[in-house]
């Protein structure tokens, strides 16, 4: 069970990528796809894994832009949990 002030610190921590890996085509296409792994905390408390079409470097993009909405919006949070 955690406690409001270890809620509070996962808030106050970024997202960052962790990893982008190549991976084989889920619709057993010829597409490229990757791999990859989001998380929050020193310690990785909250990870998020998922599948992307497209190489690395569209993965990246998109997922820098992903990070900075969801690092905005723990910061929302974390001010209003702060009040």
């Amino acid at each position: 069970m955690s406690t409001d002030s270890a809620d509070s610190a996962i808030l106050e921590t970024s997202f960052q990528i962790d990893s982008i890996v190549p991976t084989a085509d889920p619709t057993n296409g010829s597409a490229q796809w990757v791999r990859y792994v989001i998380s929050q905390g020193p310690n990785a408390e909250n990870v998020i894994t998922g599948l992307r079409q497209g190489t690395i470097d569209e993965a990246h993009i998109a997922l820098r832009e992903m990070v900075e909405r969801l690092n905005e919006r723990c910061g929302k949070l974390a001010k209003k949990k702060s009040k």
